[in-house]
């Protein structure tokens, strides 16, 4: 089967993810048999044992393949992917191995493609956490405080969209616009969206199927995600030179009014602006858990600060050109 072309190619980019992978590869591996599918784990250097995980699988399923990804983020891993196995294949369907999926998601995603003729067909997030920390990531991750809104973070119905959380893609389209551009370490799938678009192919959001996110366990790793998801939409801001939607504008303001706050010594209304921010996010992280009646969500504020100031952060920054690009995560 590996050296057989096969309809569909299904790309888990992956680093460290022992505690996912095997489990991951026992459920697509039904799938990819449904879809005469391969499956490629394109991994960037994993010190976890993964690499054994996954050697074992393969020894029971020979589509399974591994691919060492020297570059190590998940744009070139897809490219690299694509470059070696695509040939032939109709479909590139990405999986990411920090995820949940339903067991007939790759089925849905190729169904959707078909009935509708989408040329990329991208599917709802919805975050799930476990711990305390993890539980109010998730709570800011799926509301309007934290993401402002963005539509791949809600359920939805089915539509035609600018961008959404990338699930399949024609692989023809996919090189047509050349891929992921490997100079992103993050926010790679909203700028590939763009050119695609650009280009008159057609985005459509699933309303089958979805995924769940499971978002970092401490606000040091949800922070430093955030401050790579600035850095990547201030890099598309400066390749194509368009102007961030207002949901993005809003959080922008976050990182000057914490620096406006350092001049409340010369008159005390220069903190007023961060004070109303650190109101809204905790009262609403209260107002949540009260209603909810779940006292582990009561610090989705804090949770939802900790993005707002890493991506107003990261943005700022690779707008000025400062600091050096973040590994993603």
């Amino acid at each position: 089967m590996t050296q057989a072309l096969a309809s569909t190619l299904i790309v888990i980019p992956c680093l460290d993810e022992a505690t996912h992978i095997g489990a991951l590869l026992d459920q697509l591996c039904p799938a990819a048999e449904r879809l005469d599918a391969r499956i490629v784990v394109a991994d960037g250097g994993s010190t976890d044992g993964t690499l054994a995980i996954v050697g074992e699988r393969q020894r029971n399923d020979p589509r399974i393949i591994l691919l060492h990804n020297e570059k190590r983020i998940q744009s070139a891993a897809i490219n690299l992917a694509v470059a070696k196995f695509g040939e032939g294949a109709h479909y590139l369907i990405r999986i990411d191995a920090h995820g949940g999926y339903p067991d007939d998601y790759c089925d849905r995603l190729v169904e959707e493609a078909l009935a509708t003729g989408a040329d990329s067909v991208v599917v709802s997030m919805l975050t799930s956490g476990s711990g305390t920390v993890q539980k109010a990531a998730a709570a800011a991750q799926n509301s309007k405080l934290g993401t402002g809104g963005s539509k791949h973070r809600h359920l939805s119905a089915g539509e035609w969209v600018d961008h959404g959380h990338h699930a399949l893609m024609r692989i023809s389209a996919y090189q047509a616009v050349g891929g992921y551009d490997e100079t992103f370490s993050h926010n790679e799938d909203a700028e590939l969206d763009y050119r695609l678009r650009q280009a008159g192919y057609r985005i459509w959001m699933s309303g089958r199927t979805q995924m769940v996110y499971y978002p970092r366990a401490s606000l040091r790793g949800l922070y430093v995600q955030y401050l790579g998801y600035g850095r990547g939409r201030a890099k598309n801001v400066l390749k194509h030179r368009v102007i961030p939607k207002v949901r993005q504008m809003v959080p922008l303001a976050v990182f000057p009014v914490v620096l406006l706050a350092a001049f409340s010594f010369l008159h005390w209304i220069a903190a007023l602006p961060l004070v109303l921010w650190v109101a809204v996010c905790l009262g609403y992280g209260l107002v949540a858990a009260i209603s909810q009646r779940n006292a582990d969500i009561a610090l989705a504020g804090v949770s939802a600060m900790v993005m707002h100031f890493g991506w107003s952060v990261g943005f700022w920054l690779q707008l000025l050109g400062l600091g050096t690009r973040r590994r993603a995560a």
